[in-house]
This record gives C-alpha cells, sequence and structure tokens, in this order.
C-alpha cells in the first residue's frame, strides 16, 4: 500500500496481517481526499477506525496539521505507530486507543475538520458514527465508506 499524494508520495504503508483489517482502497482514498482536498491545508482530522491509518497519513500528507487516529484493535495499532514512525509523522499524530464510536460520543460539535471512517461493513458502526454526528456534530466534514 502507498500514499497516493503529497509530501509523502509513494512512500510505502503496510497494514494490518489477516482479513479482519481492510485497507481502503487507492481508489477510494483518492476519491475522498480529491472531494476534501480544498480542506486539508492545515485541518485538523480524526481517522477513525483508524486501522493501517492510511486515510489520516493521506491527509497529513497532503497538509493536514494534525491527525487523531482513532483505533482499538492491538494488531492494527502496532501497525498504525509503525506506519507513523516509517513516515516520521509523530509529531502531528495521535494515538487514541478507543472503539470509534464511544470517542465520538466523547466529542463537543467542531471539534474537527475532517472525520474519515472506514469502519467493517458487517458491523453498524457506520449507522451509529452518522447517528452520533447528527445529534453532534463533531467535524466540518464527516466522511463514511
Amino acid at each position: 500500500m502507498r500514499i497516493i499524494a503529497g509530501r509523502w508520495r509513494g512512500r510505502r504503508i503496510v497494514a494490518p496481517p489477516g482479513h479482519a483489517v481492510r485497507p481502503t482502497a487507492d481508489r477510494v482514498r483518492e476519491a475522498w481526499m480529491s472531494m476534501v482536498q480544498q480542506e486539508l491545508p492545515d485541518a485538523l482530522v480524526v481517522d477513525l477506525c483508524a486501522g493501517s491509518g492510511a486515510l489520516g497519513l493521506e491527509a497529513l500528507s497532503r497538509g493536514a496539521s494534525q491527525v487523531d487516529f482513532v483505533e482499538q484493535a492491538p494488531a492494527s495499532l502496532r501497525v498504525l505507530q509503525a506506519n507513523i514512525a516509517t513516515l516520521g509523522a509523530e509529531g502531528q499524530s495521535r494515538i487514541v486507543r478507543s472503539e470509534a464510536v464511544a470517542f465520538a460520543r466523547g466529542l463537543a460539535a467542531g471539534a474537527y475538520d475532517i472525520a474519515f471512517a472506514d469502519p467493517p461493513y458487517e458491523s453498524e458502526v457506520a449507522i451509529q458514527l452518522a447517528s452520533q454526528w447528527m445529534d453532534t456534530p463533531f467535524a466540518h466534514l464527516l466522511c463514511i465508506e
């Protein structure tokens, strides 16, 4: 897996082993980033259900100022830490070990500029995050796959 554009364009990152994590496909990341490109410079971003961190790292590569990565799975957390270190993004990254919906429930309106979420398909997390955002819009933009 590679970072598509920005300062880390072409740099490799890895995905957690196994089939539990389904990294966001390059085409989907490219489409999302194209849609939010004007909002990315200096943005405060949260990558919910971060997995490998591909979405948040792509946002940092394209000019976001800070990304909070929210993940609960130990294997994903290890890979996420390694990917952040590989790119030298420690100063612009914060890892939060939490379930995404529980984390979102604790946020105030406008806590982030952009929120990305690519939760497991078989879960209800996407619906729950959208519902939480409708109650308390914790980001200016919420992007859910």
